[in-house]
């Protein structure tokens, strides 16, 4: 008899790359570029050779916390580093938390010369949003390339042992036959035999669905061979 299929484990999403970045922003002299990172440490992001000569290499981070809340919510550790930006890294941070993601943030700034007033802090916003969501997208992307993987493996894995179950019923009624004693009935030559379905032409709801339902039958199979191997083991009734 087949044995019961083990759960396939999803497959690890795709590599992804370490940075994302924004493209440039640029304001009366002045230019913004972001780059984030799920992984890298921010000191390592602000440290960059290409933000070498920026005047503010503004930061922010989000990271899991080992404290944990009353109500099990997941906990981060957050912060900041206005190098010389006064809200910047304030700024960033905020955008970090509305947007949900783990990693670090750097907006370079090269100063032109010109204040720009609070527009400054509308550009380090949209580098840092343009920047995040780079990374959103190629993680959905991943995410994706990777469902359409694991539910391939599964369905290639059910087309293989749904044909066991099935053989495995037939075995086990035939047993609860003889364990109940019946007859089994003469092959009427004018009845063709029960259609063997066709699994690699079923799409994997129905054969998950098909895969349950021969488990249930097995189940109540051997649920039936228990009650008739105890009825043998019982004496006969002698008032019966």
């Amino acid at each position: 008899m087949s044995q019961k299929r083990p759960r396939s484990v999803s497959p690890l999403l795709d590599a992804l790359p370490t940075t994302y970045r924004s493209s440039t922003i640029e304001d009366r002299a002045s230019k913004f570029t972001a780059i984030f990172s799920p992984s890298i440490a921010v000191e390592d992001l602000q440290a960059r050779a290409e933000f070498k000569s920026a005047s503010h290499r503004i930061a922010a981070w989000r990271r899991p916390s080992t404290q944990r809340s009353l109500t099990a919510k997941q906990v981060y550790d957050t912060g900041h580093d206005d190098d010389g930006e006064k809200y910047g890294g304030k700024t960033l941070e905020k955008v970090l938390n509305a947007t949900d993601v783990v990693g670090a943030v750097v907006v370079a700034r090269w100063y032109g010369g010109v204040l720009l007033g609070p527009a400054r802090f509308d550009h380090i916003r949209h580098c840092a949003h343009e920047a995040i969501s780079h990374f959103e997208e190629a993680r959905e992307s991943s995410a994706k390339r990777a469902k359409i993987v694991e539910d391939k493996n599964k369905r290639d894995e059910l087309i293989r042992v749904l044909p066991e179950r099935d053989q495995s019923i037939g075995v086990l009624r035939g047993l609860l036959s003889e364990k109940q004693n019946v007859k089994k009935p003469q092959a009427d030559p004018k009845n063709s035999p029960a259609k063997v379905p066709n699994y690699s032409t079923l799409p994997l709801p129905v054969l998950e669905n098909l895969e349950r339902a021969r488990d249930a039958t097995i189940g109540w199979i051997l649920k039936q061979i228990e009650k008739a191997e105890e009825a043998e083991g019982k004496p006969p009734d002698p008032h019966g």
